[in-house]
């Protein structure tokens, strides 16, 4: 007897989204100075969720000026008063989590399960963390009285929104510095509600302003000749583009790009824990995650096993409404990001890999895309090499871990690995020859607000998280 899933929805009443909404700088929401606005839709359906401010050149500066304007007060805060307010910004988030869950699945596309479980428990977690840090930066290991840089411009995509706003600004409040934050054009929603939360736990006036707009907003902040510090979370190609922006300035930067993660499962693996990996490492938040676990290297003698189980594990994956409490797989960020993942898996069989994908009926409407697996991929193919930022696996396999290692590092980014064995020695043998940032032992996709995260190569550099996190805003 095969039994089927009830739906078990979670209710859209806990949120309520207004009609539209401006943008907030210094305390404060208000209209774009040119008036401009744009649509939020969310991808499962493509309904229009909200209509926001747009913001510009001109709005950049007015609030970066609020910032500069507040940062005199803020920094001269005594550690322990900045920290009650991280504090108190983290219980509210607590708070209002199941609220905060329903509006990042419908504006994201994400399933509930994800934003309740795993992004709104970190998310207070990482403001939690950095209170804690607030008032012993001298005890940091960064010298006596360090001294926080001025004002942090800050731009995050739109994968993780509300986690990213987290990492970027539970840092930057607690070493002292003030914030203007853009979130991405298709999920600016979870940013203006954390603009309440700040008014709500009583921060200061222009500590943090939020800025929803496009590309050219982003642009016209990472340039602005009173930010001090530019933190960026996206597109190689776009994080190239701010390196060259802020080379000659004394602005410091960090920058957290894409990757193409290998997956290496050695023949002694559990199989049944690497397959369960091997899913949260590629299909967790649909593909789209900069540290995705993308190239799957099995070792030759165990690959025909692991495929079989892997395949029968993606049968069962429920992909639907992100509001079922049982969907698995959600709905692709946006129709832009259809289109490329889609363009990238038909190249992948254009030039010769075999495209595996369980039975699925994709919705009527909204943006989707069944998680899907290439086999015979070799490191010449454009799937092995390009990051897709889909739920698309690509299979290689490798004799000796040596060739493991060399196939792993064979690529332009170097954000994350994974590794699979029983023997504690390879693992470590192994992991001291990748060249990854993160590199997780028989698990993936492990986060934890004490752990740095950052990259090598094209990936990016600087860390977050943890104390190494603290040192990007510090003058140190």
């Amino acid at each position: 007897m095969v039994f089927e899933y009830a739906p078990a929805p979670e209710s859209r009443s806990v949120v309520d989204i207004a009609p539209s909404y401006g943008l907030f700088i210094d305390g404060e929401f208000t209209e774009a100075a040119d008036g401009k606005v744009f649509k939020t839709v969310s991808p499962s359906t493509e309904e229009v969720l909200s209509e926001v401010a747009q913001a510009g050149a001109e709005d950049v500066d007015r609030a970066v000026k609020a910032a500069r304007k507040a940062f005199e007060k803020w920094s001269a805060l005594p550690g322990s008063e900045r920290a009650k307010y991280l504090f108190r910004i983290a219980r509210i988030i607590q708070e209002r989590s199941r609220e905060l869950a329903v509006l990042e699945t419908l504006d994201n596309g994400k399933p509930i399960k994800e934003t309740r479980d795993a992004d709104l428990p970190l998310v207070a977690a990482h403001f939690f963390y950095y209170a804690g840090w607030a008032d012993k930066l001298d005890h940091a290991g960064f010298g006596a009285d360090p001294r926080p840089l001025g004002v942090a411009g800050q731009v995050i995509p739109w994968n993780f929104p509300l986690l990213m706003l987290a990492w970027k600004i539970a840092p930057a409040l607690a070493t002292g510095n003030t914030v203007v934050l853009k979130p991405a054009e298709t999920t600016p929603l979870s940013a203006l509600f954390f603009a309440d939360i700040c008014r709500q736990a009583g921060l200061p006036k222009g500590v943090v302003n939020i800025l929803p707009g496009y590309g050219d907003a982003g642009a016209a902040l990472v340039a602005h000749p009173d930010v001090n510090k530019v933190a960026f979370t996206g597109s190689t190609a776009v994080g190239k583009e701010i390196a060259r922006t802020v080379a000659g300035t004394r602005k410091k930067l960090t920058l957290e790009l894409g990757g193409k993660g290998a997956n290496i499962v050695f023949d002694d693996a559990p199989i049944d824990q690497a397959v369960e990996g091997i899913v949260t490492g590629i299909f967790f938040n649909q593909g789209q995650v900069c540290c995705a676990g993308s190239r799957l290297l099995v070792q030759e003698s165990i690959q025909d096993e692991l495929l079989d189980s892997l395949k029968r594990r993606l049968t069962t994956l429920r992909l639907g409404d992100p509001l079922d409490k049982n969907t698995d797989i959600g709905a692709i960020n946006s129709a832009e990001q259809l289109a490329r993942i889609t363009a990238l898996a038909e190249r992948g069989e254009a030039e010769g890999a075999e495209r595996w994908s369980p039975a699925c009926e994709l919705p009527s409407s909204g943006y989707w895309f069944a998680p899907t697996l290439f086999t015979n991929v070799t490191q010449a193919h454009t799937i092995a090499r390009d990051e897709i930022f889909g739920p698309v696996l690509s299979v290689l396999t490798f004799r000796t871990p040596d060739e493991a290692v060399a196939k792993a590092n064979n690529t332009q980014y170097g954000l994350s690995a994974g590794i699979w064995t029983e023997k504690g020695s390879r693992i470590l043998a192994v992991a001291n020859k990748l060249r990854a940032g993160v590199i997780w032992s028989n698990t993936f996709n492990k986060f934890d607000p004490t752990s740095p995260f950052g990259g090598y190569k094209e990936s990016g550099f600087g860390r977050e998280g943890g104390r190494h996190g603290l040192e990007a805003y510090l003058d140190v």
